[in-house]
């Protein structure tokens, strides 16, 4: 992040970090985000709020469920349901893998040197 910016607000980074590991604690959350604490505590509030993260009491701890039935937002993406988002990302595969066979040379994988 040279710039600063990324294609996913936080709130978004909230949501697949718990949609990813729902028994996280907030202060994990906040490590794997980038953000502090309580900005997680604020965003999860928001999710919560607007419906699209769901708080179990499991002992000690919370347990979250995101609801990926619900559009995204913005009138831009209002038609894709957060579930459709959550599955591009759970579906990546991090950190990319080498190429191989005779491309192997001409694509390596990011932060990878050729052989």
């Amino acid at each position: 992040m040279a710039n600063g910016w990324t294609f996913v607000s936080n709130h978004g980074h909230v949501l697949v970090a718990l949609a990813t590991d729902p028994d996280a604690l907030l202060r994990e959350v906040a490590a794997r985000v980038g953000i502090t604490e309580r900005a997680v505590q604020l965003i999860v509030a928001d999710l919560e709020s607007s419906g699209y993260l769901t708080r179990e009491r499991v002992g000690r701890r919370n347990r979250y469920a995101v609801r990926e039935d619900l559009p995204f937002r913005h009138p831009l993406e209002a038609g894709v349901p957060v579930g459709a988002f959550l599955e591009l990302v759970r579906g990546s595969v991090w950190p990319p893998l080498p190429v191989t066979g005779p491309d192997a040379t001409a694509h390596p994988a990011p932060g990878r040197t050729p052989p």
